[in-house]
């Protein structure tokens, strides 16, 4: 990183100030988790909202409420009282005219049978499916995972957008994002699962994320994949060693939120935290290969 670490630490500090703010949740498909009260019941809802989590925001959002909604307000125990083939007809019915971009209905069925299959070998959600061996990296499991819904899920377009795989080189955004939200117990995560160790968490890595690392020298990498999501996080560690993946919410949202031009002018950056520190627009800042 060009900057020193602690000027660059002090305006990313000051960027949370700015953005980690409820009104900043309220353009966040984590807001939908957020309105159940039992943990099972965020997990689920967590686990759709990620995974759809593409696209325009309020007319995600949408499309994952009215994914949930049949299931009523615990949509955990909704689908655990049924058989799975009881859930299979009644979900193929309630969704069988929903649609967001990629995927289908059928799609989400069988992504939340998924889940209930999941749970039901386990006793307590994802968390002990995506638990890493001894001496294993987290994502050898995750990686498993993911092989093992590519063979049990329908060979559709929808099922293989949410099957990225880390092993291949993906950055794996939706399921970084869902590890995110389940591990990391500051706002505005849920911080549900304790075993899972937090070190290995990596940034969810979307295209805002990864403009505004190359615009603040996190990354000087061409692609968003595998590799510089991890570079991301390696450099926001040097920040907080602790807790690096709390910018992250701050990064996506001076994005997502179109406040970030892409070109530093005074006149229309001004009021954001990283003026000071961002090379938008200069040459230092352009996507190098390597």
């Amino acid at each position: 990183m060009g900057t020193p670490t602690r000027t660059l630490k002090a305006r990313l500090d000051a960027l949370c100030g700015q953005y980690d703010t409820a009104l900043a949740l309220e353009k966040d498909p984590l807001r939908v988790p957020l309105t159940y009260a039992e943990p099972l019941d965020r997990e689920l809802a967590a686990f759709v909202a990620a995974h759809l989590a593409y696209g325009r925001v309020d007319p995600m959002v949408r499309a994952v409420q009215a994914v949930l909604v049949p299931l009523g307000p615990a949509p955990a125990a909704w689908l655990l009282a049924r058989t799975e083939a009881e859930a299979r007809q009644a979900l193929q019915q309630a969704l069988r005219s929903w649609v967001w971009r990629f995927h289908t209905g059928a799609d989400l069925a069988e992504w939340l049978l998924a889940w209930r299959r999941l749970h039901s070998e386990s006793g307590q959600g994802l968390e002990a499916h995506l638990l890493p061996g001894p001496d294993e990296p987290a994502d050898r499991a995750l990686s498993r995972l993911v092989q093992r819904l590519r063979a049990e899920l329908p060979p559709t377009y929808g099922a293989r957008f949410s099957l990225p795989d880390p092993g291949e080189g993906a950055a794996c955004k939706r399921w970084r994002m869902f590890l995110r939200w389940m591990v990391r117990p500051g706002w505005p995560d849920l911080g549900l699962w304790t075993r899972f160790p937090a070190r290995e968490l990596i940034i969810p890595l979307d295209t805002h994320v990864a403009r505004v690392a190359r615009f603040i020298g996190l990354s000087h990498r061409a692609t968003p994949d595998g590799k510089m999501a991890r570079e991301i996080t390696d450099a926001l560690r040097q920040l907080d060693p602790v807790d690096p993946l709390r910018y992250d919410f701050a990064l996506s949202h001076l994005g997502i939120l179109g406040d970030c031009p892409g070109v530093r002018q005074r006149s229309t950056c001004d009021g954001c935290a990283l003026y000071p520190v961002c090379r938008a627009g200069s040459e230092s800042a352009a996507p190098t290969r390597r």
